[in-house]
């Protein structure tokens, strides 16, 4: 009977332990023994250099889930992976974790996926920074962010026209931090 497994891997190396294993477990007449191997990850979008960039961000950074036949041959299987520290349990061994926790932490990383992108940008500035203007009518002003608002992806910008500070409302890719 197959069970959730974690499996502790060098942080940066899970995608390729991932892969590892597969092609293990194929090469081995394995594959009935390891239904699944996943990385759980979320997507995140970031604000860099005043562009919209979407990457994904693993949110157990260093672990890998399985679901196992655990036998010897799959036990020495992932034991025996190049940048595999062990099993997630206790002295190392083994420990299967529950079906529910398993379900919760894949719901967890199809949930944060389905959720809005909105919700997960990430900008280089906050309130009280100075911030220059790339784009739209107050192209090349600098100003102070007084407000942002991850909901509609907007920032709003004090910036001087006149010798007067006027509040200007903008998207968060239209602006950057001035360092």
């Amino acid at each position: 009977m197959s069970r959730w497994y974690i499996i502790h891997a060098y942080s940066g190396f899970e995608n390729k332990v991932r892969e590892q294993i597969l092609a293990d477990a194929a090469r081995m007449g394995l594959e009935s023994q390891v239904e699944s191997v996943e990385v759980p990850t979320e997507k995140v979008t970031e604000i860099r250099r005043g562009k919209k960039v979407t990457s994904d961000r693993k949110f157990f950074p260093g672990y890998v889930l399985a679901k196992l036949n655990m036998s010897d041959d799959v036990y020495h299987l992932v034991k025996n992976t190049p940048k595999v520290t062990g099993f997630l349990g206790p002295n190392g061994k083994p420990q299967a974790i529950s079906e529910a926790e398993a379900a919760r932490i894949l719901s967890t990383k199809e949930e944060m996926a389905a959720a809005a992108p909105s919700k997960k940008i990430q900008v280089d500035y906050d309130i009280g920074d100075s911030v220059k203007v790339l784009d739209g009518p107050f192209a090349s002003f600098n100003g102070i962010v007084e407000e942002l608002d991850f909901d509609r992806s907007r920032v709003k910008v004090s910036v001087s026209i006149f010798g007067r500070a006027t509040p200007v409302e903008l998207e968060f890719e239209q602006v950057e931090r001035v360092k």
